[in-house]
């Protein structure tokens, strides 16, 4: 999964005997070599509470640095009188370093979106777009909180291997905080902004930030609740915040 205001949550919430590093929820888990997780994702909006996003993640531990998974999406909108298959996709991710508190990974992914809309046929060539993505996570981990920073590089199309000057190009950059609060509860804090780099749309991007508390059922699950927030911009110095905000709710397991 920022420039808030963190430094002080740090200071108030590093508590000794805690477990952030190797947690589900810590921005730089990885699974051991042999070993599955499963992440599970249910958001809505205040503005539009009608309709309920579904965000699956499913990945396995080839070794203790390289690590592959899947993730797909699906929405209802109107108490299902519309749904869509939105995203499918599949990726990989290695650590390039692994000292005893500094870590970093690398990472790819491709992925279509829509799959199957609602009205209209799967795989529509009208809709569907093809997406390819690399990245790169860093960040310090210890025992009561972990910082992790991350840039993002994606590239999408109508066509899966469309190179030409029609798609969209887009870069994102952002931090998460992970706090353990006691041995049950940590918090989670971040924050990402995301820039459209084609010259045909000047200057737009936009803001997220979220916050929220993941309580763990015990060392291989937690269920977590969040809130979220955007602000975006067409022009410099034209921000709108978005009205209302974003809520969800997570279930991670790994086995």
């Amino acid at each position: 999964m920022k420039k808030l205001v963190l430094t002080s949550l740090l200071a108030v919430f590093a508590v000794s005997g805690a477990h952030a590093a190797g947690t589900l929820d810590n921005p730089l888990y990885r699974p051991d070599k042999g070993m599955f997780y499963s992440m599970t994702e249910l958001s809505s909006d205040t503005n539009s509470t009608t309709r309920v996003d579904l965000d699956e993640e499913f990945g396995y531990g080839i070794t203790d640095r390289l690590a592959v998974g899947a993730a797909v999406s699906m929405a209802e909108n109107n108490w299902f009188d519309q749904s869509q298959w939105g995203t499918l996709g599949i990726g990989v991710n290695y650590r390039l370093l692994n000292m005893e508190n500094w870590k970093a990974d690398v990472y790819g992914s491709y992925g279509v979106n829509p799959v199957w809309d609602y009205g209209h046929s799967f795989m529509d060539e009208d809709l569907t777009w093809y997406n390819w993505n690399v990245g790169m996570r860093a960040g310090y981990v210890t025992d009561a909180w972990t910082v992790a920073g991350h840039v993002d590089f994606d590239y999408s199309n109508s066509e899966s291997f469309n190179w030409g000057d029609d798609g969209w190009h887009t870069l994102s950059l952002g931090m998460d905080i992970l706090v353990a609060m006691n041995e049950d509860w940590n918090l989670a804090v971040g924050a990402e902004y995301t820039g459209i780099m084609d010259d045909r749309v000047e200057n737009a991007g936009q803001w997220e930030g979220k916050i929220g508390a993941n309580y763990h059922i015990d060392d291989n699950m937690f269920v977590g609740f969040y809130l979220s927030k955007y602000m975006a911009h067409r022009n410099p110095g034209q921000w709108t915040v978005a009205d209302g905000f974003g809520y969800g709710a997570k279930f991670g397991i790994q086995f």
